[in-house]
């Protein structure tokens, strides 16, 4: 079996819906559609939150982050937390666990890595999104974090089925950007209810084709997503390295020493955003 034929027969396992979580993932799936009903009220939020421990944390970590403790007031109660930040960025949070615990605990060692410095690359982007929609293209930037978070969901399940298959992930990845990347993708992002209007940017940053200047979801994405600096472990060229095309299309987008200045701007807050989400 090529890997073309592996990575069909994985996407259409998840579309079966014969895909698996660990425990931890399953509570935060929970409390993700829990706080999607209009009448959750904020006690009933912070008490699915406190079930899961490690949302707990992200939580508690987030809300004093320097994105969205402007007052610089501590606060180390999930509650107060919640109410912080709001329902729509403790669904994101909720979003980020499933996202981290989707490869479960891959065998090898090689695996390992991958996983680690895929978590790394999406943090960056999360983070790096919430910005850019802020400061350059107008997005919501919840939205556009929330994007970050699950761009590269499907290769965070693909690592989970990788041990099945030896062989998956040696060698260049160029099989999986042409079409795993996309039909796996794709099924997760459906099994998991990512809103149309997110895996519709998530598709166009797929196709790579960024608008100048730079207004749309897709385009935030893509503008973190070069800027990353972890690269994605399935896209090389990437974070530290990106191709001198992309890089010019940024430069003519916003010109680089806007950009500069606005990540320079926003150096704190990301890296405590970012710290906050790994």
């Amino acid at each position: 079996m090529d890997k073309r034929e592996i990575f069909r027969s994985i996407a259409a396992d998840v579309a079966k819906g014969e895909m698996s979580f660990p425990t931890s993932a399953q509570v935060a799936m929970q409390v993700r559609r829990a706080l999607d009903d209009p009448d959750c009220h904020i006690e009933a939020a912070a008490k699915l939150v406190q079930a899961e421990p490690l949302l707990s944390a992200r939580v508690v970590a987030i809300a004093n982050s320097a994105t969205y403790n402007r007052s610089g007031r501590e606060i180390t109660d999930v509650r107060s937390s919640v109410t912080r930040l709001g329902f729509q960025t403790v669904r994101t949070m909720a979003t980020a666990l499933v996202t981290r615990q989707l490869a479960g605990k891959p065998g090898a060692d090689a695996h390992q890595k991958l996983a680690a410095q895929l978590w790394e690359h999406t943090a960056h982007v999360a983070s790096l999104a919430h910005v850019i929609a802020r400061r350059v293209t107008h997005q919501n930037p919840e939205t556009a974090m929330f994007a970050g978070i699950v761009h590269e969901v499907g290769g965070f399940y693909m690592l989970s089925r990788a041990s099945e298959f030896p062989g998956l992930l040696e060698d260049d990845q160029s099989d999986w950007i042409e079409f795993g990347e996309v039909e796996i993708g794709r099924a997760v992002l459906k099994v998991l209810s990512v809103p149309e209007a997110i895996s519709a940017a998530i598709e166009t940053l797929w196709d790579g084709f960024l608008s100048i200047p730079p207004s749309s979801l897709a385009d935030t994405l893509m503008l973190a997503d070069e800027l990353a600096p972890i690269a994605s472990p399935l896209h090389p060229m990437g974070g530290d390295n990106p191709d001198e095309g992309m890089k010019s299309s940024i430069d003519m987008a916003i010109g680089e020493d806007t950009l500069s200045s606005i990540l320079a701007e926003s150096a704190a807050e990301m890296q405590s955003l970012t710290g906050a989400l790994k």
